[in-house]
């Protein structure tokens, strides 16, 4: 049962809500996303029966007839400043907007990544974006590596944020890639089933682990240019840190010039040009977020957005066609 009063929102806990964890259970009443309710529980903003000074796990399991209180504080102003960098978009509206990220770019502020990211550009396109999910990453909802091209959507409201983050934890879109590989697989399709953790020895680096959470990728083999490259296209069924990269590496396909994930490369002189100028030149991991399908969260329109492959990966692709 919700009552509402002086800003703070409270809930007493029902027979078939008992023994659900807390996160789950103010997830499914509040309507905000689970991320956005354990940041609040980890912020100290959720407190239970009136003791605000006993911090709560997002884990607690509940009790029947247990009150729960919430204070969800007002957005943070944003302080950031916006940059004018051109944007490559491929939907907007008033609600979000989908954009194909160049290789190079940061998504948002990071230790060591003050400016020139997506963020600082959304700002200045979007005149104001509001300080959702914290004012460092305003309306962002997913993200992709910073060597990784392609499509990625931004929430420019918090309702599209709530929708679009309840899409992306359900796994209800479809997101396409298409990664060139060193060596071919031995199959022509296969669903990667194998769960990813932090790495055991190296903490900026993903992992197969049994210990990790599990994670879905679709592959298939697009094109075999020889024995040496391969062109894959992938679906994605979960979203965990890396997942193209660790799975097609534990597959012994790593995505070209991976720097984390692949072998070291050297290409063979006999490699002929200009696929082994390209080659030794490539500076970004080949891999390109190119297709983002999903319902609009406001419209409920059906949005398919296809982002071109950059100039590098086009050359890439017609220099190897050559080698097969």
């Amino acid at each position: 049962m919700k009552h509402e009063g002086q800003g703070i929102q409270h809930w007493e806990i029902s027979e078939p809500q008992h023994g659900k964890r807390l996160d789950q259970v103010l997830t499914d009443v509040s309507g905000l996303t689970r991320v956005r309710i354990q940041s609040l529980i980890s912020d100290g903003h959720v407190w239970k029966d009136g003791a605000q000074s006993v911090k709560l796990k997002r884990s607690t399991r509940v009790i029947l007839g247990e009150v729960y209180q919430m204070c969800v504080p007002e957005p943070k102003a944003l302080t950031l400043t916006p940059e004018n960098i051109a944007l490559d978009i491929l939907f907007e509206d008033e609600y979000l907007i989908v954009v194909n990220k160049p290789a190079g770019m940061v998504v948002h502020p990071s230790h060591g990544h003050d400016t020139g990211t997506l963020v600082h550009a959304l700002l200045y396109h979007c005149d104001s974006l509001p300080g959702i999910n914290g004012v460092e990453r305003p309306g962002i909802v997913h993200r992709l590596d910073k060597d990784t091209s392609g499509s990625l959507v931004v929430a420019k409201t918090e309702a599209a944020h709530q929708g679009l983050s309840a899409l992306f934890a359900s796994h209800d879109l479809q997101r396409e890639y298409v990664a060139w590989c060193r060596g071919f697989p031995h199959w022509i399709e296969k669903r990667i089933e194998l769960p990813i953790g932090r790495h055991p020895h190296h903490r900026q680096k993903m992992a197969v682990s049994p210990k990790g959470k599990i994670a879905i990728t679709d592959a298939k083999l697009e094109k075999r240019y020889d024995d040496n490259f391969c062109r894959i296209r992938l679906r994605l069924h979960t979203g965990r840190t890396h997942q193209i990269r660790v799975h097609l590496s534990h597959e012994n396909v790593p995505v070209l010039a991976d720097a984390l994930y692949g072998r070291k490369f050297n290409p063979s002189k006999h490699i002929p040009e200009p696929a082994f100028g390209i080659l030794t030149q490539l500076s970004r991991q080949a891999l390109h977020a190119q297709v983002l399908g999903f319902k609009h969260p406001i419209t409920h329109e059906d949005i398919h957005c296809v982002a071109p492959f950059p100039e590098e990966l086009k050359a890439l692709d017609e220099a190897l066609v050559v080698l097969g």
